[in-house]
């Protein structure tokens, strides 16, 4: 199979198979052949199975996996060195769910900041471009010296609000002070109001106390948060809602890792439904899950950038 110089070429990595069906159905460009594979031991293997000389070259790999998320990393590292290797004329890493994210910052001392780490790895491996969507914090994007295009999930998520939700009883809620700017910024777009959630921790990943700033009386609560990683803090703000005298709780997340013990916290909440994207493969089972797919807007992404269009429209606008 011919190509012309400079087509776009989709490579997949193992960690999202699926999501890279999507894009490349969307795009109705086929994946690239690769072979990436883990050796009997442990090491991980990589080639490319065609000709991608002088070519524009688009990987997709997310950031995932109870016990991948670093083989992953290495494989995107190793696919992104094979293209430079291989002559690429550019190579974007598509990364839904950029790995790390929440070692942004220095806040213990001899902490690592291991997002920008990551950062280096990716621009050393021979990266030109990254493509990412709802980075935990966006000054990510100032670890890289490479243009990072940061998309977000909102567009897709009002769209299905203003279809799924009877939005007129409705308040937004953040989990954290953390995420107040985000969930101002989707409530301001439907003109809604919204309550905060202050919480207080003992240790990581473990939410000691919550107060809620707000008034969410007879109101349906919707928790908006960037991930549910262990879905402690979501079980527990749905409780301290409810007990304000919420009529309901549904909660929206960009990133579903859902780890360790999320689906038994899941499984025994007071939640009435919970919504991601498939920003990750989901791993649990949970009958009131549901999820949105945002292939069409890293597709839309995909063949602006290649094409040199404006991405900003894609911040605003759902496909």
């Amino acid at each position: 199979m011919s190509h012309t110089p400079n087509s776009i070429r989709l490579i997949s990595g193992n960690s999202h198979p699926e999501l890279a069906q999507k894009i490349s159905q969307r795009l109705n460009i086929p994946l690239s052949i690769i072979n990436a594979k883990q050796n009997s031991n442990n090491e991980t293997f990589v080639t490319i199975g065609e000709s991608i000389r002088d070519e524009d070259i688009y990987i997709i790999q997310t950031g995932c996996g109870k016990d991948k998320v670093n083989d992953f990393l290495m494989e995107l590292l190793m696919l992104i060195n094979a293209c430079k290797s291989a002559s690429a004329r550019r190579i974007t890493a598509v990364i839904p769910n950029f790995p790390y994210a929440r070692q942004d910052k220095k806040d213990k001392s001899r902490a690592p900041i291991t997002a920008k780490l990551i950062a280096n790895l990716i621009q050393t491996a021979g990266c030109n471009h990254v493509i990412t969507m709802d980075l935990h914090a966006s000054q990510i994007q100032g670890f890289f010296t490479i243009p990072v295009d940061n998309l977000y999930a909102e567009p897709s998520v009002l769209e299905y609000l203003k279809h799924n939700i009877d939005l007129k009883n409705a308040i937004f809620v953040s989990p954290d002070a953390g995420g107040a700017k985000r969930v101002a910024s989707t409530a301001d777009k439907l003109d809604l109001n919204f309550a905060l959630i202050h919480k207080e921790r003992q240790k990581a990943n473990e939410v000691s106390r919550m107060v809620l700033v707000g008034d969410v009386t007879d109101k349906i609560c919707i928790l908006i948060d960037d991930m549910a990683d262990t879905c402690g803090t979501l079980v527990k703000a749905a409780e301290t809602l409810l007990d304000n005298g919420a009529n309901e709780v549904i909660s929206i997340v960009t990133h579903g890792i859902f780890s360790g013990a999320a689906q038994q916290k899941l499984q025994g909440s007071k939640l009435s439904k919970l919504i991601c994207t498939n920003t990750v493969p989901v791993g649990i089972e949970f009958d009131k899950l549901e999820q949105i797919d945002i292939s069409p807007t890293l597709a839309e992404a995909i063949r602006r950038l290649h094409n040199g269009e404006s991405i900003s429209y894609l911040f605003t606008h759902a496909l």
